[in-house]
């Protein structure tokens, strides 16, 4: 099933992750063609298999997300012969991802760093959890909540005179997983010219405030605590959601003072472009409250889609502000490919969203569904060169499953 043109084609990842941000690093390496191989406990399975309703069969659509373009082996590390099984997985993995939470955890699985590396110096050993391998918390668990609440972001989410609001999908996870795989490849072409691996330290923490930039930008150079905005841009103006007659909301993207132009000549208001409160980015955000009414009332004058279709026309950016449902039928995102189907044996048809990355040589192949719990087992132990009975009585010592 291994499309040799795939840009990690031969590269093998041994994934004992469980979760969201690991097993997103790893399915994303998987879709640009890496073997990965994920470990799981026998029985159990990983955590995300019981984050449910909803169920598609009896499989958790959370971890049928976020687990494709992988073989499953359930596999006990806790056994004497578990261990020496992830020996020889890692002994010519180019790849091994973990997020067990502490390094004594590591060490008593076997499965620390120092001892990976003497096994296996070309092995990229990366490490994901709530604050990293080194630091006054390293050895606390953490999670996105956790990452989003205290990465500063939180409290800027939600509206303006609201409560603290956590952004509705799990932003930590998936941005540290992003910058893992960036971490990876940036390790992968590191090994090319050294000849050996290294390890990779990520944190959910570091990852999500990333998120800060420009807010924290504006307190770098104010000293301030940059306040909660709600849709307001604190830079841009106008650059917001806005309703239209009809009652629908869309953002009106001016972003530049072009744009500003444009939209006025448009909406026949020559005369704001030429108003010195507004004529300038800066002097638009600090006139803010004087023109944002008039800005909406002109926008209630029009129904949403007429307004979509001339701004459009006229160069302004401008977007429906879509229901998740709306979001996956647009036509566009079709076309590009981002919905993507995978027959599953016991599922049928399962869908998820595509990897957003376009190569044009090299591109992603999405070959395998999410696996069942152990689905793979045999096949990999066989491929180590364990034999049949080897492996019936790995099976009836519960080491593989």
């Amino acid at each position: 099933m291994m499309n040799t043109n795939s840009p990690l084609s031969g590269i093998k990842v041994i994934d004992q992750t469980q979760a969201l941000a690991g097993p997103y690093t790893a399915m994303i390496l998987g879709d640009l063609g890496a073997d990965v191989i994920k470990i799981e406990k026998p029985g159990i399975g990983d955590n995300s298999r019981q984050w449910a309703p909803p169920y598609i069969g009896d499989q958790s659509c959370y971890y049928l997300a976020i687990n494709r373009n992988k073989r499953g082996i359930a596999l006990d590390i806790r056994a004497d012969r578990g261990r020496e099984f992830m020996r020889k997985l890692v002994a010519d993995a180019d790849i091994f991802l973990t997020n067990l939470m502490t390094s004594a955890s590591l060490q008593r699985h076997g499965i620390d760093y120092e001892t990976l590396q003497r096994l296996n110096p070309r092995l990229i050993y990366t490490s994901i959890s709530g604050y990293g391998r080194r630091g006054p918390r390293a050895n606390q668990p953490g999670y996105d909540l956790v990452a989003q609440a205290e990465s500063g972001t939180m409290a800027l989410t939600g509206d303006v005179d609201g409560a603290p609001m956590r952004f509705p999908t799990p932003i930590a996870d998936m941005t540290c997983g992003l910058f893992t795989v960036i971490g990876i490849l940036a390790a992968l072409q590191a090994r090319t010219r050294a000849g050996v691996g290294q390890f990779i330290d990520m944190s959910l923490q570091e990852g999500q405030m990333t998120w800060l930039a420009n807010v924290a930008a504006e307190h770098f150079a104010l000293g301030n605590d940059p306040p909660r905005r709600g849709n307001r841009h604190p830079q841009v103006v106008p650059y917001e959601a806005v309703q239209a007659s009809d009652g629908d909301w869309f953002i009106l993207g001016v972003a530049s003072d072009n744009v500003w132009r444009a939209f006025c000549r448009h909406v026949g208001r020559a005369e704001l472009a030429a108003d010195a409160r507004f004529a300038a980015n800066a002097e638009r955000i600090a006139n803010y409250e004087a023109l944002v009414p008039i800005v909406r009332a002109i926008i209630r004058d029009k129904p949403c889609d007429d307004w979509l279709r001339e701004l459009r026309a006229a160069g302004v950016p401008c977007g429906r502000i879509n229901t998740t449902a709306e979001a996956l039928a647009d036509p566009h995102i079709i076309e590009r490919g981002m919905i993507i189907e995978l027959e599953h044996p016991a599922l049928g048809i399962v869908k998820s969203l595509a990897t957003p990355v376009h190569l044009s040589d090299s591109p992603l192949v999405y070959r395998r569904h999410p696996p069942r719990l152990g689905e793979h087992s045999d096949e990999v132990a066989l491929e180590l060169g364990y034999t049949a009975s080897e492996v019936a009585a790995l099976r009836a010592q519960g080491v593989l499953a």
